[in-house]
């Protein structure tokens, strides 16, 4: 009996894998080098290759299979495979490269349409036009995603403020400088697009494995170069150079680049005049060592430095209507200084535990250390403008409304130190996917807040200090007359050090199956305990998908989950420096309903996708929005909702090249515990949002190109300053914007010349004359609050950048 027993031990796996079949191979280029990222697919399953090339796929057998490789920018190729019981086939295959430097659509992967997010082809990144050019300039074309600050990298995602936003590369959460209060103080964004191999984007009902905020995730993946290659770029706004190689017989990879960046030309356009002087330089690293054949080392860094210097002289800023014209002229004496410094390391393993099986193992470090530092005075005039066509002073001041004066005053600093141990894994084999994740986060933050302003308006102080009379208490005669010393409009003075830790986890499961169709379904749960207010949260998500058996190319996707934000520090921090110990993780439950439909008109490639969503917002944190700036109320005394449905169709408007349209409208609303105003906009109520990205080129000469970005967003809500958010009744005018770059491309990649013989050394070269706010719209970034002598309030638009010219060189060598 007990050799019985030990046969069937052995002999039943052995019948079992013998009813299975595995291919595996390496896939190469023509010159031999392997290729990773490599789409292996069969019968709508798939796997990538990995940095070696190197794939392997277990079948059931036997059975006739028909295996497709496919690369962008490569020749797909394909083979049939009759796979028998037990066999283990090795297969090497080598991809021609197209060398074509038109942006063609993906359309190979169908597992990328049952995800709840957007894949950007990279290469797009290259021909985009705008001042704000990098990852995040794409993203803000798409579907559900508004923007309205060219200066700004940042961005809403359905009704979802700047903080709510996710940003990951290579599985590693990024963080951006605490006290940033305007876009032009900004500098430049983490992600690299130089850098860049894979751009992933979700709007909402992302899956369990993603992190702790409400709103999107940006999930960035930096290529593993094959070979040596610089590339830089030069432009009236900056430039960058990268370079990239391999080494040790392909163990080892690197990729560097430096950027540096000045928005000086932009700055010059705004109605302030001023000395200014931005400096924004940044260098960052991505290295990948493969130690054996099951592990891989790699190292992320990065070495930030923002200053934003500017020395105010004069703004003069017309505004109004034609019946009621009016001009503000204001004088400046002083300086601002900010500076935003951060460092960023990241070290991780990643081990090949079998086929099946795939382990992370992590550790990263981001210090951001700013100082933010202004004393400006400003003396102000505010004129009613002669409005009489007739008259030969049309144009010019009639009377004075108003005179008044300011003063800013600022020494604010901030360290803040966050360090992250992180370990996850995924297991896939046939129709099953597991993934699961657990990280420990510490939080060290010193914050020293000082800031303070004066107003006097129509020659008083606001808030406005009336003489003070004492009274003989027996014959009420009276004893004294005097006045207080002039108090402030604002002052905030507060120092605050907070230690905390953070435990976070997820557990995912995905199944594959058929039945009148092709389905996909997720289900996982996160959970996240912080120390600071002893809070745990759990947040439970799923997912289904179903890919019908029509003639019509369709997929339907249901999401929903519970997304808890624990807050950070800026949520913590109230208007007036304090922090509420009490505070507790703001919660939206996010119902997303979508359908994606595949297409071809003009015998190209299309893709029309919708999506209409609801969010119930729960124990929301009440902020303003200023500029880019988000003051907070630290309390969780709002609820809300939003709203809303996005459309978006892609594909090949222009043969041979990528474009896409989309177009959102949405609701943002929260109510307020404290008051009795019910349901009121958010400050990112913008109501709807309109975008293009669009390339076309010449037909008979692909190297002359057009890129042209618009963007047209509703305006948002806003009020008085320190006025109830009831009194929030005015929007501004809609953000409205087009850029436009005309490219030459003087050496094509692939030709052994350019234009006139030239550039022979290079692999490509192109030429770019940029057209920025071509249609020269005033967009208004925030507003400045005046009086006039009867007490009336104007709100006074700070405009953005006018229309402006750059050119701008790329090469790779």
């Amino acid at each position: 009996m007990k050799n019985l027993l030990l046969s069937l031990i052995f002999f039943i796996p052995t019948i079992l894998l013998s009813q299975e079949a595995r291919i595996f191979g390496i896939v190469s280029n023509e010159e031999g080098e392997p290729l990773d990222q490599v789409y292996v697919v069969i019968n709508n399953e798939y796997v990538t290759t990995n940095q070696e090339g190197v794939y392997t796929i277990t079948v059931k057998a036997p059975k006739v299979y028909k295996v497709i490789f496919s690369r962008i920018d490569f020749s797909i190729d394909t083979l049939i495979w009759k796979a028998k019981k037990g066999e283990e086939k090795l297969y090497n295959i080598t991809l021609t490269n197209k060398g074509n430097v038109l942006n063609g659509v993906d359309l190979v992967d169908k597992e990328r349409r049952f995800e709840e997010r957007v894949h950007i082809d990279p290469r797009t990144l290259e021909y985009s036009a705008g001042p704000s050019t990098g990852v995040e300039g794409l993203v803000k074309t798409l579907n559900g995603v508004v923007s309205n600050n060219e200066f700004s990298s940042q961005y809403s995602v359905r009704g979802g403020n700047f903080d709510e936003n996710l940003v990951y590369v290579n599985g590693i959460e990024i963080y951006r400088p605490f006290l940033v209060r305007a876009g032009q103080q900004e500098g430049l964004s983490f992600v690299n697009p130089d850098m860049v191999g894979n751009i992933y984007f979700s709007a909402g009902g992302f899956e369990a494995q993603y992190g702790d905020k409400m709103a999107s995730v940006l999930d960035i993946t930096y290529r593993k170069p094959q070979k040596f290659e610089l590339r830089g770029e030069a432009s009236l706004l900056g430039g960058s150079i990268t370079a990239e190689g391999t080494g040790l017989k392909g163990r080892l990879s690197a990729i560097g680049s430096i950027r540096y960046r000045t928005n000086r030309v932009l700055l010059n356009s705004q109605d302030t005049k001023a000395d200014f002087n931005p400096r924004f330089l940044d260098a960052q690293t991505y290295i990948t060592y493969r130690l054996t054949d099951e592990w891989k080392m790699f190292f992320l860094g990065n070495l930030a430095s923002n200053k934003y210097q500017v020395t105010p002289e004069n703004r003069q800023t017309n505004f109004g209507t034609v019946q009621e014209a009016l001009r503000l002229n204001v004088y400046f004496d002083g300086q601002e200084n900010y500076s935003y410094n951060t460092k960023f390391g990241a070290l991780g393993f990643e081990n090949d535990f079998n086929k099946y099986t795939k382990l992370q193992f992590n550790t990263s470090v981001f210090q951001t250390v700013e100082e933010e530092y202004f004393d400006v005075i400003g003396q102000y005039r505010l004129g009613e403008l002669d409005n009489d066509l007739g008259s030969d002073d049309f144009g010019e001041v009639k009377f004075l409304r108003g005179i008044g004066g300011f003063q800013d005053f600022a020494r604010n600093n901030l360290d803040a130190i966050i360090f992250n141990v992180a370990h996850r894994g995924i297991y896939s084999k046939e129709n099953n996917t597991l993934l699961w994740g657990v990280k420990y986060q510490r939080d060290d933050i010193i914050d020293r807040y000082k800031e303070w302003e004066r107003i006097d308006s129509a020659g008083y102080s606001i808030p406005h200090s009336p003489t003070q009379v004492t009274l003989d208490p027996l014959s009420g005669d009276t004893l004294r007359q005097y006045a207080e010393g002039l108090p402030l409009f604002n002052s905030y003075d507060s120092r605050a050090s907070i230690v905390s830790n953070r435990v976070m986890g997820y557990f995912e499961y995905l199944r594959k199956f058929e039945g009148h169709g092709d389905w996909r379904l997720k289900a996982g749960v996160r959970s996240h305990y912080w120390d600071f207010n002893q809070q745990v949260t759990v947040s439970p998500r799923a997912s289904l998908s179903w890919k019908p058996n029509w003639d019509l190319n369709m997929v339907f996707n249901f999401a929903t989950g519970f997304y808890h934000q624990p807050p950070f520090y800026r949520e913590m921090r109230d208007i007036n420096g304090g922090v509420n110990q009490n505070i507790r993780a703001q919660e939206a439950i996010h119902f997303v309903l979508g359908m994606d439909y595949e297409f071809k008109a003009w015998d190209r490639p299309f893709k029309w996708v919708t999506e209409a969503y609801y969010k119930d917002l729960n124990n929301l944190i009440p902020y303003h929005l200023e500029n880019v700036r988000l003051r907070y109320s630290a309390t969780n005394t709002a609820k809300g909702y939003a709203t809303g449905i996005d459309f978006r169709v892609n594909g090949e408007f222009v043969k041979g090249t990528e474009s896409w349209m989309s177009f959102s409208l949405f609701r943002v609303m929260e109510d307020l515990s404290n008051d009795n105003a019910g349901y009121l906009p958010r400050p990112t109520d913008n109501r709807y949002n309109f975008n293009i990205f669009f390339q076309d080129h010449l037909p008979k000469d692909p190297t002359f190109r057009v890129s042209l970005t618009l963007n047209v967003t509703g305006g948002f809500p806003f009020g008085p300053p320190q006025g109830d958010r009831s009194e929030f009744n005015f929007r501004s005018p809609a953000y409205q914007r087009v850029d436009i770059g005309f490219i030459k491309i003087l050496k094509q990649e692939g030709k052994d010349k350019g234009v006139f013989g030239m550039f022979g050394a290079f692999k490509s070269v192109w030429l770019s004359l940029e057209v920025f706010n071509l249609l020269d719209n005033q967009n208004v970034a925030s507003y400045l609050w005046v009086k006039d002598n009867s007490g009336g309030q104007y709100a006074v638009p700070n405009y953005l950048t006018s229309r402006l010219v750059n050119l701008k060189l790329r090469f790779k060598l």
